[in-house]
């Protein structure tokens, strides 16, 4: 089965190239929008195209404030801080993530609490969040506390991993009985929908990421998403190096950020954004074309769930052991065709080894059999 998915990919892409995992492509108006920054002079974190991205990401997700910062990790430490995650404070995530999740935790000083996903979202399981809540949570006057450690509980973070949404109704509903704030991590899930929704409009806020690799790029970049109007501005001032707005003087009233995204990415971002539609069609295509070679496969080809509309950002297939896994990375990179693991889990990481995890069940088998496959957009 893989000489015939090597075959079949370098068919769908048209190349006896190298085959990357997922590139950018640029074929709007990226070039004339960044030449605008240039010739106006103002490349950095004040511009037209700032504005102009935060609009289209308001628009785009249905939310009332857009935040545009300089990357995903930077949303998600931005994000934490200004719901009031402080030092010492635990915050409920996943382990089958992007390091950055697990990052922006100890960014701010706290320490991250890894809970099992479900195996058919891959993302934090609502039933482990329940259970581990029971066995640990106490509410003392409006916050939760682990009764084990002391520590609050100051926030949960789920992922939407590879763009597959999580039952992120289910987590905020049980967060919301501990009165524990949710930051959806979206920096996957750009025109992923959960039940007609957004994903990212569910929890408190949410943080994207526009990294080369994602489903639209400003090189680097990232985005807050909120319908808390105060926190919204909260978070603009944060990043914004908390300066009080003045013609001429500094004056700056908390410690704040350097966080705000420069003019010039935020171009490239916009000529991106007025493309994502197509770029979603494209996608969807794919996965068809990909469902359809691997139907009566033992390869098992990732689709979206019920209630679900998923972006597809990065496809993945499931194989059948940790050896024919193993096997199938290599053949298909001796190829030319790139294809990965899923993330080494994080508290297999020496930075995160001591942190508190469940059974991580669903985690430990999925980590040991899923594939990232080749799923860039192609013209």
């Amino acid at each position: 089965m893989t000489k015939e998915f090597v075959s079949f990919v370098r068919d769908l892409y048209r190349t006896t190239n190298f085959i990357p995992l997922h590139a950018p492509i640029f074929q709007g108006n990226e070039r004339k929008y960044v030449n605008d920054t240039l010739d106006s002079s103002f490349v950095s974190s004040v511009g037209e195209y700032v504005n102009k991205s935060e609009e289209l990401m308001q628009s785009f997700t249905n939310s009332t404030k857009a935040i545009a910062v300089v990357n995903g990790t930077a949303a998600l430490t931005i994000s934490l801080k200004a719901i009031g995650v402080n030092y010492g404070d635990e915050v409920i995530t996943q382990a089958l993530t992007f390091v950055a999740t697990a990052n922006a935790i100890v960014h701010v000083g706290a320490e991250p609490v890894f809970l099992d996903v479900d195996y058919d979202t891959m993302g934090l399981s609502p039933m482990a969040l329940e259970s581990f809540l029971t066995e640990y949570a106490e509410i003392r006057g409006e916050s939760t506390y682990n009764k084990k450690t002391g520590k609050k509980i100051a926030a949960c973070v789920p992922m939407h991993t590879f763009g597959f949404p999580v039952k992120i109704d289910e987590l905020v509903a049980i967060c919301s009985k501990w009165n524990i704030p949710v930051l959806e991590d979206t920096a996957e899930s750009l025109g992923s929908y959960y039940k007609g929704k957004h994903t990212g409009t569910f929890g408190t806020l949410a943080a994207f990421s526009f990294n080369g690799n994602k489903i639209v790029t400003s090189g680097g970049g990232g985005m807050v998403i909120t319908d808390d109007i105060t926190l919204g501005k909260h978070i603009k001032h944060l990043t914004t190096t908390a300066k009080i707005p003045h013609p001429y003087e500094f004056v700056h009233d908390e410690i704040g950020y350097n966080f705000r995204m420069p003019n010039l990415n935020a171009a490239l971002l916009c000529g991106q954004l007025e493309q994502l539609e197509n770029f979603l069609l494209i996608k969807r295509n794919i996965a068809v074309e990909y469902e359809n070679l691997f139907k009566n496969s033992a390869i098992k080809f990732r689709t979206e769930k019920e209630n679900s509309r998923a972006n597809y950002w990065l496809m993945c297939v499931e194989l059948d052991s940790l050896n024919e896994r193993d096997n199938f990375l290599k053949e298909t990179n001796d190829n030319g065709v790139m294809t990965r693991p899923i993330w080494k889990l994080l508290y297999k990481l020496t930075m995160f080894k001591n942190c508190y995890r469940d059974s991580q069940k669903s985690a430990e088998y999925l980590e040991s059999r899923i594939v990232n496959i080749p799923s860039s957009v192609f013209s």
